[in-house]
C-alpha cells in the first residue's frame, strides 16, 4: 500500500527530472543561440571581403533587393551565375572563362543549369556591337556581362558568384577536397607547378589545384564543350555538397574568410543560410543539364561559337519554366528600369 509520504517522494522525484529535463533543454537552446549569433556575427565580418552588389542594386538603393528577399522568404525560384575568371591580376578585369547559369525553384525542387561558351558571340548592350561574351566581363565586369546574358536568355539574374582559378582552389581546398567520378583517362597539365596529372577512369580525390586542371581540360575531352560542361556541373554540385554538409556550416565563417580575396558575390550574408537550407532540400535531385547547341565560325580572322537561334529560344523557355511569376515580373522591372540530368536542345 502506497503511503501519502511515498507518493510525495515520487511527486518530487518526477519534479527533478523534469526540471533537469528543462534545464539541461535551456542550455543547449542557449548554447544554440549563442553560436548562432557568434557566427552570424563572424560571418557577417568576414562576407565584407567578397559582397559586392551590382551597380543597379546600388541605384535603387535596396528596393529591387527587398523585392528579391520577399520572394525568397516564399520560397520562390531564383537564378545564380557562376562565372570563372582567368587573368584578373594582368588586366582591370580578366575575362570569364567559365559561364553557368542556374535556375532554382524549391517548389517544385528543380535546378536547371545550362553552360555558355567563352567564345558565343552575342549581343553585349553596355557596348552597342556583338563580340564574344567573355569580352563583356573584359570591358565591364561582373555587370556588363549580367547584362548581356538577360539579353541572351531572357531571364534575370538574381545573383552571381565569381571566382579567379585561385578562388575556385581555395573553395575546393576550404571543403576539404572533393571525388569525382572521372569518365576517361587523360593528361592535364596543373597550373602553378606546370607539371602533368593523369586522371584515371573511376572514382578519384582531388584538391583544388587537380579539380581546376580536371574542370578546364577541353582538347582531350572526345565531347569537347559537351564534355568540359560536363564535368564542370559534375564539380560544382561536389563543392555545393560538401560545402552545405553540416560539418562545413559549422566552419562557414572560416571558409568565406580563406576564399575572400578571390570570391565576390552579391548574395547578402542574411540569406547565407536560407540558401543553405533550400539547396539541402534539393541535394538529392538530379540536375537539368541545359546543352546550348551552334556551330564554329571564323568571321574576320576572329573564332566565334554561334548559338542557333531556335536552340536560344528554346533553352530560355526551358529557364523560365522553372521560374514562378516573380521571376517574369523582375525582368520586366529590369529592363525599365536599366547528380545531371542532360537535356541537349538544338541540333
Amino acid at each position: 500500500m502506497t503511503t501519502s509520504r511515498q507518493k510525495n517522494r515520487k511527486t518530487k522525484t518526477r519534479r527533478k527530472i523534469l526540471y533537469t529535463i528543462l534545464i539541461v533543454a535551456m542550455v543547449l537552446l542557449s548554447g544554440v543561440i549563442v553560436f548562432a549569433t557568434n557566427l552570424s556575427f563572424q560571418t557577417k565580418n568576414a562576407v565584407n571581403k567578397i559582397y559586392e552588389p551590382l551597380e543597379r542594386e546600388e541605384k535603387t538603393e535596396n528596393e529591387a533587393i527587398d523585392k528579391y528577399d520577399k520572394a525568397k522568404a516564399e520560397d520562390s525560384a531564383f537564378t545564380i551565375l557562376l562565372a570563372g575568371i582567368e587573368n584578373q591580376e594582368k588586366a582591370k578585369y580578366g575575362r570569364s572563362d567559365v559561364l553557368i547559369v542556374a535556375t532554382v525553384n524549391p517548389k517544385t525542387n528543380k535546378v536547371s543549369m545550362v553552360s555558355i561558351p567563352r567564345d558565343t558571340r552575342v549581343y553585349i548592350p553596355d557596348l552597342g556591337y556583338n563580340d564574344k561574351i567573355n569580352h563583356s566581363y573584359a570591358n565591364g565586369g561582373i555587370n556588363y556581362t549580367i547584362n548581356t546574358i538577360e539579353e541572351l536568355l531572357d531571364i534575370p539574374i538574381d545573383y552571381y558568384v565569381s571566382t579567379d582559378f585561385q578562388g575556385f582552389e581555395d573553395i575546393v581546398d576550404t571543403v576539404g577536397g572533393i571525388e569525382v567520378d572521372v569518365p576517361f583517362t587523360f593528361k592535364a597539365q596543373l597550373t602553378g607547378s606546370l607539371k602533368w596529372k593523369t586522371y584515371t577512369q573511376g572514382t578519384m580525390d582531388l584538391n583544388g589545384n587537380e579539380a581546376l586542371a580536371y574542370v578546364r581540360m577541353r582538347k582531350s575531352d572526345p565531347e569537347g564543350d559537351l564534355g568540359r560542361n560536363k564535368r564542370q556541373k559534375q564539380i560544382i554540385q561536389e563543392i555545393i555538397d560538401k560545402g552545405t554538409s553540416l560539418s562545413n556550416i559549422t566552419k562557414i565563417d572560416n571558409m568565406i574568410e580563406d576564399i575572400g580575396n578571390n570570391v565576390k558575390t552579391n548574395i547578402p550574408s542574411s540569406e547565407y543560410f536560407g540558401l543553405i537550407k533550400t539547396y539541402q532540400k534539393l541535394k538529392s535531385t538530379p540536375f537539368e543539364q541545359l546543352q546550348l547547341k551552334g556551330y564554329d565560325d571564323t568571321r574576320n580572322g576572329v573564332y566565334y561559337f554561334i548559338p542557333d537561334e531556335e536552340a536560344l529560344d528554346e533553352i530560355s523557355e526551358q529557364l523560365k519554366l522553372n521560374l514562378d511569376d516573380f521571376g517574369q515580373n523582375a525582368k520586366t522591372e529590369l529592363n525599365q528600369s536599366t547528380k545531371i540530368t542532360d537535356l541537349t536542345i538544338g541540333e
